[in-house]
């Protein structure tokens, strides 16, 4: 998303994946599982970052670093998760994260998922 201004609170070297949505990779590699790759990754979310329903091709692994950040995934009513909490999504599961606290909050989420496939599939 070029030209986009850097929030305040953002990494230097996030970049921006969706509307105040960032994103730092920190690693991708197989794994002993063929045909699974791990894939590590930090996302930091503005206050104003809006929800999209996605899934991955594999399980996503998720711990809140910093602020609050609220779950929905499919089937189940939302989860409000603070930093220090942690959540699984399955393989396949729609779901969507937002900010629901002051400023800016962050995940590590690590992917353990299908090698070559589309990381992140947005449903419309």
């Amino acid at each position: 998303m070029g030209g986009t201004v850097r929030p305040d609170g953002i990494s230097p070297t996030a970049v921006e994946a969706a509307s105040g949505l960032w994103r730092v990779d920190l690693q991708r590699q197989d794994l002993s599982v063929p045909g699974r790759e791990v894939v590590q990754t930090r996302v930091e979310f503005t206050p104003d970052s809006p929800p999209f329903t996605h899934f991955h091709p594999g399980e996503e692994i998720i711990y809140v670093l910093q602020g609050t950040l609220e779950y929905r995934l499919d089937g189940r009513p939302p989860v409000v998760c603070h930093a220090g909490d942690a959540l699984t999504v399955g393989y396949g599961v729609h779901h969507q994260a937002r900010n629901v606290g002051p400023g800016v909050a962050v995940e590590l989420a690590t992917y353990v998922v299908e090698k070559g496939k589309p990381l992140l599939t947005r449903v419309d």
